[in-house]
């Protein structure tokens, strides 16, 4: 079975899309949109968290009762996601988006009617359906339109985004809650899901028709399996979900921890965590400044290990609360960089099955997410905390160091070109065994030829 080499320069292989802006008035405008759909995902769950003790006495319920809100718009997100995921590689982004969009809507603007707790937790699910959508797309459309470089400027952004909203969102919720009651959240939610619903009419489709998937409607989910079998993928998206995981640790802690134990105001909670969650954002900067782009992980892995170690000293040993806030932005530095890389490469390795490959980069967050926010509640908060952001952040460290062992990112790999089978674009992915070439003038790079085919090289878009 003969091959011949990849080309080294990624950009001959997979260009950006000829219409993707990187300038001007409409790439302003995607990456405002792209900003706005990935905070919706977490304002959705986090923003009513400072309610809940107001909503237990609103429905006269138990406080495990009104939680149950939070673990339903949990299962809605995650759900939601693996069922979109493959609808947006069948469809398009756009009706995906809008119909997304629409749900929420729907399930915000009935949620403050609910005349029982019950009513309230199941329009949670609906909500948590509805926000999916523009949750993982903010993932999905730039994989679409852009490669290498380009795509990790704009996956930086996204990243910030994804580790500033959930430690923001509990702070904004607190103002809100205190000026107009918890119903002022989701009229606020439905508001902005409505402001969403209008600039989607401004974005452009980014999947075009001859890159979507074709044939029978169950090969669009088949793509999990591809996509799992995919070494390099697969590593991406667990050191996305451990970084994520150790983001979820700190969140929950610290309203115990800084409010609780140190005893400070809920104000004072807000502006330490408004404080720390700009850092996340800056990490997700810095990242790009390291070439190779997985070089950044391996930077952030062993400093967030580091400083790992010092947080459970401190937590143990040392009863400050300064002390702790400076390991924690720290920390929180190092997870905006991991964010960025983790996001970046997994979704430029998952490019033809964008959809799918969000989905999943999703639901290994919240995996992550879901297993490490109870544990740090288990015994005394301090030492429970010390000991799970220890463990994430060396879990953190190993698939840092796989990452470092990979082939060079931003380019694709054997694995991704075919070796798992997968077909790739411009061919539709129901009919592997013919191939047209889209562009003619573009560099095509040859693929080993499989025994069950007749083609003998695929070009790559």
């Amino acid at each position: 079975m003969a091959t011949t080499p990849l080309y080294k320069n990624s950009q001959d292989v997979i260009p950006n899309r000829t219409d993707a802006p990187t300038s001007g008035g409409y790439y302003i405008f995607i990456i405002t949109y792209l900003v706005l759909l990935s905070a919706f995902g977490s304002f959705v769950n986090d923003m009513y968290i400072p309610t809940l003790p107001s909503m237990v006495k609103f429905f006269h319920c138990s406080v495990s009762t009104v939680q149950l809100g939070l673990t339903f718009g949990m299962i809605g997100l995650g759900v939601g996601e693996m069922i979109l995921g493959p609808f947006s590689d069948r469809w398009g982004r756009k009706p995906i988006l809008i119909a997304a969009l629409v749900v929420f809507a729907i399930g915000a603007f009935c949620s403050v009617w609910s005349k029982s707790i019950e009513e309230f937790i199941w329009w949670r699910l609906v909500q948590g359906l509805g926000a999916s959508g523009g949750y993982f797309l903010a993932r999905t459309i730039p994989a679409d339109m852009y490669h290498g470089q380009d795509l990790a400027k704009v996956m930086a952004l996204v990243g910030a985004i994804n580790g500033f909203a959930p430690a923001s969102a509990p702070v904004i919720g607190g103002f809100v809650s205190r000026a107009v009651g918890w119903k002022g959240i989701f009229w606020i939610l439905f508001g902005f899901s409505l402001l969403l619903l209008v600039l989607s009419f401004i974005f452009k489709e980014s999947l075009p028709k001859e890159r979507r998937v074709q044939g029978h409607f169950g090969i669009a989910f088949k793509n999990y399996i591809y996509l799992l079998k995919n070494k390099q993928f697969v590593v991406h998206i667990l050191l996305k979900g451990s970084a994520l995981g150790m983001l979820f640790a700190y969140i929950s802690a610290a309203p115990f921890i800084i409010q609780t134990h140190y005893g400070y105001n809920q104000l004072q909670f807000g502006l330490f965590m408004g404080f720390n969650a700009l850092f996340v954002a800056c990490g997700a900067m810095v990242a790009l400044k390291f070439k190779p782009l997985r070089n950044g992980a391996v930077f952030a892995g062993r400093t967030l290990f580091l400083i790992s170690i010092g947080q459970f000293i401190c937590l143990y040993l040392v009863d400050n609360v300064w002390v702790y806030e400076a390991w924690n932005v720290a920390l929180i530095f190092c997870m905006g960089m991991l964010f960025t890389v983790a996001n970046t490469l997994a979704m430029n390795e998952g490019r033809d099955y964008a959809g799918d490959a969000s989905a999943l980069v999703g639901l290994v967050g919240y995996i992550f997410g879901a297993i490490a926010s109870p544990l740090v509640g288990l015994g005394d908060i301090l030492h429970s905390t010390a000991i799970t952001l220890f463990v994430l952040a060396f879990i953190t460290l190993v698939f840092t160091r796989m990452t470092k062992v990979l082939p060079p990112d931003l380019e694709p790999t054997t694995q991704s070109m075919h070796a798992t089978g997968l077909p790739k674009y411009p061919t539709p992915l129901s009919t592997p065994k013919s191939a047209s070439p889209a562009n003619s003038t573009s560099a095509a790079i040859t693929m080993p030829a499989s025994s069950d085919s007749n083609q003998k090289s695929t070009p790559l878009p």
